[in-house]
């Protein structure tokens, strides 16, 4: 007669929470370059956006510098939010997460300002 293995204990609150931080951080980072490039493509799609690139007349005020601190800013951390241990401050991870997504959309937004 054969006994059944016993099955695994279910996942705790903490290992299902650090699996979706995981999850948001994985989403943004795969998320940051095409944001960028949606973003820019619509912005260069329109009349405006056409004369400041042909012509360099009626280009955007955003400065570069705030761009980049965004990209920068989403991109490290994302990568934080990874790197951290899963089960340990678990409310500071989520902390960076919740801040990468902040960045990111901040960074669509002033990309897409310029429109």
């Amino acid at each position: 007669m054969t006994t059944a293995p016993p099955s695994a204990p279910p996942p705790s609150a903490v290992q299902r929470s650090a699996g979706a931080l995981t999850g948001w951080s994985v989403a943004g980072l795969v998320l940051l370059l095409p944001t960028v490039v949606v973003a820019w493509l619509a912005v260069l799609a329109t009349e405006r956006g056409g004369r400041c690139l042909t012509y360099g007349e009626q280009c955007p005020s955003v400065p570069g510098e705030a761009l980049w601190a965004c990209f920068w800013a989403a991109a490290v951390l994302g990568a934080l939010a990874l790197a951290w241990p899963r089960t340990r401050w678990t409310s500071a991870r989520c902390g960076a997460v919740v801040l990468q997504w902040g960045a990111q959309l901040t960074l669509g937004a002033l990309i897409l300002s310029g429109a």
